[in-house]
């Protein structure tokens, strides 16, 4: 039997990983009492549950004070050989703010007259041990729904080796601010702009004329060379470090030609890196492409 236990930071997904897991075949339990851990797997595995292969529980701060006690339990599972996985699901202090402040729910820890910081600040000192040992973290702050289904799905059902790390390659205009959730910045407006071709400037990177526009340009190659291969060096780095979302910033002036174009390139090359999970997104495709005098393009 596959044992998961889905843990992590209150607001982080769990709840949504574990109706994923459930959607899979995974018999679900969310919130069980850490003292009936123990009792709850062996009648799991014991063959009076034949049915059930696969199980997840769902464990996490509200337990209370009970949740001390499982270090404990996992150390006995560890003695007795009883095979586990964790998944902690965790996301930027200010990410999960914003969506208590959304959803307007209080914090676990934090009370009704306290400060969801203070509560966060709290939940990840007491639940840091669970993180440590987690064999799968998934950072959500910057994926959508169906990404985090992708990646439940990539782990758990095709069985794909998962290195804890998840990549988002954006896309972005200058004029419209560089993306406060970049770990790194590029900034490709060397290149020569489509913008001032008329046939090309209603178009985009995603377009094949403006990308072979902008890839006929040496310049352009060298560039994504150099690139894919410096993110070849830092992604098993950064991994070793503990990181667990990298985004990785393109941008033009505009957003629409060049940057996307570049941001597709180097998407398409790490796609290929086994156990990374990877998204491609174009922050600022969809502004209007007729700007006035006063801008300079793209």
């Amino acid at each position: 039997m596959r044992m998961v236990i889905v843990t992590g930071m209150s607001g982080a997904g769990k709840t949504q990983a574990l109706r994923f897991l459930e959607d899979m075949d995974y018999f679900c339990v969310d919130n069980l009492p850490v003292p009936l851990l123990k009792p709850f797997t062996q009648i799991s595995m014991d063959g009076r549950s034949s049915d059930i292969t696969k199980l997840a529980v769902g464990i996490d701060i509200r337990s209370g004070a009970l949740l001390k006690d499982l270090v404990e339990v996992l150390r006995q599972f560890d003695a007795a050989s009883v095979r586990y996985e964790i998944l902690f699901l965790d996301a930027a202090d200010s990410v999960l703010i914003k969506r208590y402040k959304e959803t307007r729910r209080v914090h676990p820890l934090a009370g009704p007259e306290g400060q969801v910081e203070d509560g966060i600040k709290a939940e990840r000192e007491r639940i840091n041990f669970l993180r440590e040992k987690a064999d799968y973290i998934i950072d959500t702050s910057y994926m959508l729904t169906r990404e985090l289904r992708q990646e439940i799905d990539r782990i758990f059902v095709q069985g794909n080796e998962y290195k804890n790390l998840y990549i988002s390659v954006m896309s972005f205009g200058f004029k419209y601010g560089i993306p406060p959730e970049a770990d790194l910045v590029f900034d490709v407006r060397f290149l020569p702009n489509p913008y001032y071709d008329p046939a090309l400037r209603k178009l985009t990177g995603n377009d094949a004329p403006v990308r072979d526009f902008v890839m006929n340009c040496p310049e352009a190659g060298i560039f994504l060379d150099k690139l894919s291969d410096m993110v070849d060096f830092l992604l098993p780095n950064y991994v070793k470090e503990g990181k667990n979302q990298l985004v990785i910033a393109i941008g033009c002036t505009g957003g629409r030609h060049r940057s996307v174009t570049l941001a597709n390139g180097l998407y398409e090359r790490l796609g290929g890196q086994s156990g990374y999970g990877i998204k491609i997104s174009h922050r600022d495709l969809a502004k209007d492409p007729v700007t006035k005098q006063k801008d300079y393009g793209n």
